[in-house]
């Protein structure tokens, strides 16, 4: 790889970290994986932990300044059940869901990301802490998976993936919950 390549990603890494942002430790493959420019990568994830953070704290408006949906977007939520489509998404909904999270905090580590041309996919860990569904405050750790599209010269969100099982289950716990 490029010297300047390499001082790209180092410098998307450090800019990546001051806003809580981690990369794990495939930052070769990561590197290899990019065909788009490293600051649109670093940008978008900027982009996903600053909106997801707004979203822990209840801050719908900043969440949807930051983060704008496709058409055909589709939510698998980390409660699971039926997909959420983009045209579900009314303003009511989105006032629901502002009144769902409060008082939060989010910590996002980058895993890996895959670019192409008009496609990025993040792969994160987002950490995050706080009131969600009026329960007490607690860790709300989620595997996340981020699919971006260009459009004109916009990314936009077309799908999002997560799930609680950061720190894994048993094949025991998961059988559980495929038979629910």
């Amino acid at each position: 790889m490029p010297v300047s390549r390499r001082s790209a990603l180092a410098a998307a890494g450090a800019g990546l970290a001051s806003l809580g942002i981690t990369k794990a430790a495939s930052d070769p493959a990561l590197a290899r994986q990019v065909s788009i420019a490293d600051d649109e990568v670093a940008t978008l994830a900027r982009q996903a932990a600053e909106a997801n953070a707004a979203l822990m704290r209840g801050d719908i408006a900043r969440y949807r300044a930051l983060i704008t949906l496709t058409d055909d977007f589709t939510l698998m939520s980390p409660f699971g059940g039926t997909p959420t489509r983009g045209v579900d998404m009314t303003s009511e909904r989105w006032e629901a869901m502002g009144r769902f999270f409060r008082n939060g905090t989010l910590e996002q580590e980058l895993v890996q990301a895959y670019a192409a041309a008009d496609m990025v996919v993040l792969v994160v860990i987002e950490r995050g802490r706080g009131e969600v569904g009026g329960l007490p405050a607690q860790d709300w750790p989620l595997r996340v998976t981020l699919v971006y599209r260009r459009e004109g010269s916009e990314w936009r969100l077309a799908h999002r993936h997560a799930d609680p099982l950061v720190r894994g289950v048993s094949l025991e716990q998961a059988a559980a919950l495929a038979r629910r």
